[in-house]
């Protein structure tokens, strides 16, 4: 199996692997191809890389290009020949191909907006100020993600022709960001809490619009790596795995039938989990 290109007829791909120093350089995979970001806008973390590169870039249009954090490895426990070889068996052409951790997050959260709220406390009203932006009409309050929509990381790869939709949803946060008019001004540079420091939420808001695309669009086809076979995120919850197979099944038959008693039982039983979790 070629690396870097020709691995499947039917959806090749190039895998770029960000860097930020020459210590992050040194633990790339080999088999991605490295793309510089060093001293490049921090405060973006990853998509001011990838920005630069589509923006520079002519693409090939049947190939999926990724562009995936030095910290891929220790995050989904996969390598490049994973990578490679999950792409390589795919039989039918695709549009995204997800290789997401912490099934535990998307299963239990109703959809990656909320899992961001719980997580990064003050967020929430972002999220009400991006999302009628870029998805007129979706309702971060209601919208059911699935495992098949929830995206953590920017750990995909996908066809140009997403990824030019991508671009043209996050160029709209990167100028309110980066232009001092408006409420969404304030709210994208927020910092809210991450790990044991903080980082503006405008940077969140980039690693779910994958998510976001996916779940205002269902006609992209999609290929999920078993998001159970990767780590989850440790949560208290991360334990009920049973329950959590329940939760992500009930929002894929609500997302699939539209019927209420999905949703409702969803939300039962997902009480049920945080009570015995606490």
């Amino acid at each position: 199996m070629r690396q870097h290109g020709t691995l499947h007829e039917m959806n090749p791909a190039r895998i770029y692997q960000i860097y930020y120093s020459e210590d992050t350089r040194n633990s790339l995979d080999a088999g991605f191809i490295p793309l510089d970001n060093v001293g490049q806008r921090p405060d973006w973390r990853e998509y001011f890389p990838i920005r630069k590169f589509l923006l520079e870039n002519v693409l090939d249009e049947n190939t999926l290009y990724g562009f995936f954090s030095w910290r891929f490895g220790p995050k989904t426990g996969l390598d490049s020949a994973a990578v490679y070889a999950f792409i390589g068996s795919l039989t039918s052409p695709v549009d995204v191909v997800s290789f997401s951790p912490f099934f535990d997050q998307g299963a239990f959260h109703l959809n990656t907006f909320e899992q961001s709220a719980v997580n990064h406390p003050g967020i929430w009203p972002t999220w009400e100020s991006v999302v009628p932006a870029v998805a007129p009409g979706m309702d971060p309050h209601t919208v059911v993600m699935d495992s098949r929509q929830s995206i953590f990381c920017n750990f995909f790869a996908a066809k140009p022709s997403f990824w030019r939709t991508w671009l043209q949803k996050c160029e709209l946060i990167f100028l309110a960001a980066e232009q001092n008019a408006g409420p969404l001004y304030d709210r994208l540079n927020l910092n809210v809490a991450y790990d044991n420091g903080f980082l503006p939420a405008k940077v969140f808001v980039i690693e779910r619009m994958a998510s976001l695309l996916l779940a205002a669009n269902p006609a992209w086809r999609v290929a999920n790596f078993d998001p159970m076979r990767l780590p989850s995120s440790g949560s208290p919850v991360s334990r009920f795995v049973a329950e959590l197979v329940m939760l992500d099944a009930l929002k894929q038959s609500a997302n699939t039938t539209h019927h209420a008693e999905y949703i409702q039982t969803y939300w039962t039983l997902r009480q049920a989990v945080r009570a015995a979790s606490e």
